[in-house]
């Protein structure tokens, strides 16, 4: 058999596969139709839906819940934390917002409520809402985190609060980090542990030293240091 022979043959072959794959998906799509239809409508009607929701009932309360926070901010910039928190009677506080519309409110709810009761010496209900806050800005995030710690140390927890303390050091990472890592010194001192206070202290030495806490660090070092001699 001549080249051009073969080369006819397989391209014969050829069109004859693809014709066939090409009869084969008809015949599957002439099958499964209806309910390919049904499918991609049913997609279409959910897709639908969903927009439908967050359009005329997610946005709508998300502006119903910043508008009745509006009252109780002005009360915190205030420092009036009860009435803040707790409402004056005619405009809600943080806490009936968030029991109301929880997270729709804005992860800001969470660190107001958190910070009033703090403010209020309610410490487990402090923490309770700090650590459901989960804002994207690390500057808040950290703060929030410092706060709990600040609740354990009320609580007289130490162990816990340093930790926190330092974690809400690493979440910052910038100038604010100095007094977070301060804390935890403080927390550490107060368990006993001078080595690791020191630590704390060196840390923001070399890592924050144009810090106001930097500036003044050289001589928590330095104290620490005789203490620790004294000891041995």
């Amino acid at each position: 058999m001549s080249n051009n022979n073969k080369n006819a043959k397989a391209q014969q072959d050829a069109n004859a596969n693809v014709g066939e794959a090409l009869t084969r998906t008809e015949q599957f799509f002439e099958k499964y139709k209806k309910l390919m239809i049904y499918v991609i409508g049913g997609v279409i009607v959910v897709a639908a839906l969903i927009a439908a929701y967050h359009y005329f009932i997610v946005v709508p309360r998300q502006k119903e819940a910043q508008n009745q926070m509006f009252v109780a901010e002005r009360y915190f910039r205030m420092d009036s934390f009860n009435l803040a928190l707790n409402g004056d009677g005619n405009a809600l506080g943080f806490a009936k917002v968030e029991k109301e519309y929880g997270v729709k409110a804005g992860e800001a709810i969470y660190m107001y409520a958190g910070i009033c009761e703090f403010q209020l010496g309610n410490y487990d209900k402090a923490i309770s809402y700090l650590k459901k806050y989960n804002g994207k800005d690390k500057i808040m995030l950290g703060r929030a985190t410092s706060c709990i710690g600040d609740a354990y140390v009320n609580k007289g927890d130490n162990k816990t609060a340093v930790e926190y303390f330092k974690r809400a050091a690493d979440i910052s990472d910038n100038i604010f980090s100095a007094a977070y890592l301060m804390k935890a010194a403080t927390s550490y001192e107060a368990l006993g542990k001078k080595d690791d206070a020191l630590k704390m202290y060196e840390k923001i030495k070399y890592s924050y030293p144009n810090s106001p806490e930097g500036v003044e660090v050289e001589k928590y070092i330095s104290r620490i240091n005789t203490e620790i001699e004294l000891l041995k």
